[in-house]
C-alpha cells in the first residue's frame, strides 16, 4: 500500500500475518530511481568520462627517470607516476597506473596530459584546481582525487631529482594522510 512517499512505500507480502513460530519477513522497499540518486549526488563532465573510458598514458615507463606513488588503501585510491625526463628537463614521456575511481583515473589521466612536453619547472606549477579546471570540473566529493594526481607528479619528480642529485626544493605531501576517508 503505497502512500506517496518512495521510503515508506512496502511489497504487500510484508502485510502477512506472522505466526509465533515464523521468523519476520524483512521489509522490502522501493527506492527512487537510481538514474535520479546519481544525478542528485555525481555529475561528471563530458571529459572527466572520456578520460575515465579511454584513459591516456597508461602504463609503466621501463627505464623512467622518477616514480612517484600516492594514496593509501583506506582512501580506496593509488596512483603510480612514472616520468621520462630529457637532459634539457623537459617530460618527453609520462604514463600512471592507478587503482581508484573513475574520478581518480580521470585526473591522472588528464594530469599527464597537462605535463608531457613541457619542463619539469612547469609540472611542479601544475596544480590540482588547473586538473579540475581542464576536465571541466569534479563532484566536491571528488577533489581529493585531483589532489592525488597533483602529488603523484611532485612524488615522481622528487624521485627524479633525487636519482640526479638535486636537492627537492618542493613541498610532499598525501591527500590521504590527514583523514583517511575516500569516497
Amino acid at each position: 500500500i503505497g502512500t506517496g512517499d518512495w521510503s515508506s512505500d512496502v511489497c504487500s507480502s510484508d502485510l502477512q500475518k506472522k505466526t509465533p513460530t515464523q521468523k519476520p519477513k524483512k521489509k522490502h522497499r522501493i527506492n527512487k530511481p537510481k538514474s535520479d540518486r546519481r544525478k542528485k549526488y555525481m555529475q561528471y563532465s563530458e571529459k572527466v568520462m572520456d578520460h575515465f573510458m579511454n584513459p591516456r598514458n597508461v602504463g609503466e615507463i621501463e627505464d623512467a627517470s622518477g616514480v612517484g606513488e600516492v594514496g593509501n588503501a583506506k582512501c580506496g585510491d593509488i596512483m603510480k607516476m612514472y616520468l621520462k625526463i630529457d637532459d634539457d628537463d623537459v617530460i618527453t614521456d609520462c604514463k600512471f597506473k592507478t587503482f581508484g575511481c573513475g574520478a581518480a583515473i580521470a585526473t591522472s589521466s588528464m594530469a599527464t596530459e597537462l605535463i608531457k612536453g613541457h619542463t619539469v619547472k612547469e609540472a611542479l606549477e601544475l596544480t590540482n584546481q588547473a586538473v579540475v579546471e581542464a576536465l571541466d570540473g569534479l563532484p566536491p566529493v571528488k577533489i581529493h582525487c585531483s589532489v592525488l594526481a597533483e602529488e603523484a607528479i611532485k612524488s615522481a619528480l622528487a624521485d627524479y631529482y633525487r636519482k640526479i642529485g638535486r636537492p627537492i626544493d618542493f613541498e610532499l605531501a598525501s591527500a590521504c594522510d590527514t583523514d583517511g576517508e575516500g569516497h
